[in-house]
């Protein structure tokens, strides 16, 4: 099936563009949305040249610079690192193919992400949540048991979403399921969303199945996979319930799931076996989640905690009177 002309990768007229764009998508796999991003970023290259009448089969390193000390560099440095890691893939493969000897892109620095600690619930706010699911009726018990599965397993949306029917094991209280880069792992299921999915099975499946025989796990109101949007659109209405709408989205629950259990004194290891990260450097990013709860609880409990501005802290008592308060650093 032809993808829509908005996921379709864009298709510089450049023969090495387009071969390379050929390559990442058909021999290393990218998805359709990564290829477009390329396409995209290359587009921008190619027309940048085009003025001088370069192709970027002979751009120098000098081109590639005043590139980026032009239009390349504008905009966010998520957007400037992603133009970036394009032409470093793009030459590397030049290279590679033997089309040029040198890499004009080998000397590109990525320009440095600020790191945005992700959202996370409270245990109390994800109890809240889930407390307005009403859970009567298919579709409620089917939003029930996907949010159980959303945080009590930590799995991405696209996960939960291609689950079938016998990726589940009640009885064992586990979840099989496929992610990034269709990496298959096992994740343990809690009691809470083993008896959640357990009625959707056997009441508020067999309701929407209505006869029909299916292999998605979650299903729509008319007997059909559910879908991301089926998922957002659920979700916003019990956020709203729960007076979170706009503070959190499915992916929050991932994020909470990672954070609590290691709040909770998991082992950096599992979380990030039961995550299905490929490098535990990613999963260290919710290690400072949790260090920020921590130190917001010391700060908000602990009667040494603040110290008073311009004077250090006496032994056994509480530093020099007066002045203000600060946090310290």
């Amino acid at each position: 099936m032809t993808p829509p002309a908005a996921d379709r990768p864009a298709s510089p007229p450049d023969p090495d563009v387009r071969e390379f764009l050929d390559y990442v998508r058909f021999e290393r796999g990218m998805s359709v949305h990564t290829v477009s991003a390329y396409g995209r970023d290359l587009a921008r290259f190619v027309a940048f040249l085009a003025e001088s009448g370069i192709r970027p089969a002979a751009a120098s390193v000098h081109d590639v610079q005043e590139f980026f000390a032009g239009g390349g560099g504008d905009g966010a440095a998520s957007s400037v690192a992603r133009r970036t890691a394009s032409l470093r893939a793009f030459y590397a493969y030049l290279a590679r193919e033997g089309v040029r000897a040198d890499d004009p892109a080998a000397g590109l620095r990525t320009p440095k992400l600020p790191q945005q600690l992700p959202r996370v619930l409270s245990v109390e706010e994800v109890e809240a949540v889930l407390a307005k699911v009403v859970s009567a009726g298919p579709l409620g018990q089917r939003d029930l048991a996907a949010l159980e599965l959303l945080y009590g397993c930590g799995l991405r949306v696209s996960e939960l979403l291609g689950l079938r029917e016998g990726d589940v094991d009640l009885e064992g209280g586990l979840v099989r399921c496929v992610g990034k880069g269709d990496k298959e792992r096992v994740v343990p299921m809690g009691g809470a969303a083993a008896a959640a999915l357990g009625r959707y099975l056997r009441d508020g499946r067999r309701e929407l199945l209505r006869g029909r025989r299916r292999a998605e796990l979650f299903l729509n109101a008319r007997g059909g996979p559910l879908t991301r949007q089926g998922v957002d659109y659920r979700l916003r209405k019990i956020l709203a319930r729960a007076d979170l709408l706009g503070q959190a989205s499915a992916h929050t629950f991932r994020h909470s799931f990672a954070t609590h259990l290691l709040a909770g004194g998991a082992d950096l290891r599992s979380v990030q076996e039961m995550l299905g990260h490929a490098s535990v450097a990613t999963t260290q990013l919710y290690t400072h989640v949790s260090v920020e709860h921590l130190r917001e609880v010391f700060l908000e409990t602990h009667p040494r905690a603040r110290r008073r501005k311009g004077s250090a802290p006496e032994a056994g008592g509480s530093g020099a009177a007066g002045g203000e308060e600060e946090e310290p650093t």
